[in-house]
């Protein structure tokens, strides 16, 4: 399953321009700007497609974004790149002069060691990301740690659940083929050349420790990747290597960070979805639903709660129904206990049945008064 999209309901999408026509197929693509194009692969899960872009860069072209390792992505590469395709030219003499990744989930990089190898060309990705992926990898064909077991019953789960996770540990690494063994790091802030036009480098985090978009002035485009959708909220999560860590808290001032150094007007070409003007609606639209779920999670711990008891005040859908969004709605829903904890707007202790209470404080009755 796709860990981009959240299970928690979207805030209001709002009415954006979306100018750019209907989405092209797999293995073709649409001019969305000069020299910019639109392409999309098809994913085996609820959310099943993903937008990447092509940038003309000399006598080739700079990938942003790769699709997930599969055959049919392999074969949407190969129509494009064939002499005729939208990237190979008339002889097929166009090429890939080098792969950037905004992020290190599946969908995005899955693919970018098969398309650096097959045209010799180096991975652009920032280090937080490239590491988090190398290690993921690593994960394939392990036991699942006792950390992550001790983790998930914390979280109030019981022995099903935690067997179905098991069978599934290690998952990761057989959507993504291997990645290269070098890389050419992007910094936040930093300008780069692609063809015709400077980009700069936006790094945002939340859902993913380091996450690159990409600001074009000159063409006034933004691709956002997963850090801003523009009908559906990225997931959040905590996961067992950190489970104290404050996602939500990176994500929110993420939003605030985009707001002030990106303009209002661009066109914004999102991973998912597709591409709209109205990026600051769009931003204050995410930071308000949050914040709302927030306040009504904090409401909700009047009395002591695990992590599972809290899905329904979070969550739409019934997690309980299907085993495959348990997982997600664990660290979706730890992410906003842990902002609460770490912002001093509730507390958590674990009991004797080894899972953790999440409590909002006590009010002062002197004070309030």
């Amino acid at each position: 399953m796709s860990s981009d999209n959240s299970i928690i309901p979207t805030a209001s999408v709002g009415r954006y321009e979306q100018p750019c026509g209907e989405p092209p197929a797999a293995g073709a693509a649409r001019e969305v700007a000069p020299g910019v194009l639109w392409l999309r692969m098809p994913l085996p899960f609820s959310l099943a497609h993903i937008n990447l872009w092509a940038v003309r860069d000399g006598a080739g072209w700079a990938l942003v974004d790769t699709g997930i390792h599969s055959e049919a992505t392999a074969t949407a590469w190969r129509q494009l790149f064939a002499a005729g395709g939208a990237l190979g030219g008339e002889q097929g003499e166009c090429r890939a002069t080098r792969v950037f990744v905004t992020h290190m989930h599946p969908d995005h990089v899955g693919m970018a060691g098969w398309l650096t190898r097959k045209f010799d060309c180096p991975l652009w990705m920032t280090r937080l990301e490239y590491l988090h992926c190398r290690m993921l990898v690593a994960d394939t064909g392990r036991e699942a740690p006792q950390d992550a077991l001790r983790f998930y019953r914390h979280a109030g789960w019981d022995e099903n659940a935690i067997e179905h996770y098991r069978t599934r540990f290690g998952n990761f690494g057989k959507m993504v083929y291997a990645l290269p063994d070098s890389f050419r790091r992007l910094h936040d802030g930093e300008q780069i050349r692609i063809g015709e036009h400077d980009w700069q480098v936006v790094v945002g985090s939340g859902h993913s420790p380091e996450h690159a978009c990409l600001f074009c002035p000159a063409l006034k485009l933004l691709i956002s990747g997963d850090q801003v959708l523009p009908s559906i909220s990225s997931n959040v999560s905590v996961f067992p290597t950190e489970p104290d860590a404050d996602p939500l808290g990176e994500w929110l001032a993420s939003i605030d960070k985009l707001r002030l150094a990106l303009p209002a007007d661009l066109l914004v070409l999102p991973a998912h979805g597709e591409p709209f003007v109205g990026l600051h609606s769009r931003l204050d639209s995410l930071a308000s639903g949050h914040e709302r779920g927030l306040q009504r999670l904090q409401e909700a711990l009047q009395e002591p709660k695990r992590v599972v008891d809290v899905f329904g005040t979070l969550f739409r859908r019934r997690v309980d129904a299907d085993a495959s969004l348990l997982g997600l709605a664990t660290g979706e829903a730890l992410a906003h206990l842990n902002h609460l904890v770490q912002s001093g707007r509730a507390e958590r202790s674990v009991h004797v049945d080894g899972a953790a209470r999440y409590q909002a404080p006590a009010r002062n009755s002197a004070g309030d008064g």
